[in-house]
């Protein structure tokens, strides 16, 4: 695979740089199962052979295929407020729903450019 090639994508909110072969963590997807192949359409820029192809805001027939690895709950996050003096407390907890994504190939134009 060539080390080069990147892309910079939008999803879940978040933009990440992504190469293929590996993989990366992001907001949850609709309910997809484990191993099923997704496109992210929404590309903004790719590095190629020491060249910067940038969109405006996306590239046009851009695409990054991907698969799902797996789903899960993120570590818990506690909020604790308190007031002093006025004897009031809350203590509240979240837990983000991630999704961990392989990025498998990057596209431009039906080029295959992570070869």
């Amino acid at each position: 695979m060539n080390t080069n090639t990147y892309a910079i994508i939008e999803t879940g909110g978040h933009q990440l740089r992504v190469e293929a072969g590996r993989f990366y963590d992001t907001r949850h997807f609709s309910v997809l199962k484990p191993d099923t192949k997704i496109l992210i359409y929404r590309v903004a820029m790719i590095h190629f052979q020491s060249q910067l192809i940038i969109g405006k805001p996306w590239l046009a027939n851009a695409i990054v295929k991907a698969r799902i690895i797996h789903s899960y709950n993120e570590k818990k996050i506690r909020v604790y407020k308190m007031h002093s003096k006025k004897k009031t407390r809350k203590k509240q907890g979240h837990r983000q729903k991630i999704t961990r994504f392989m990025v498998d190939a990057i596209f431009l134009n039906g080029r295959n450019l992570s070869l």
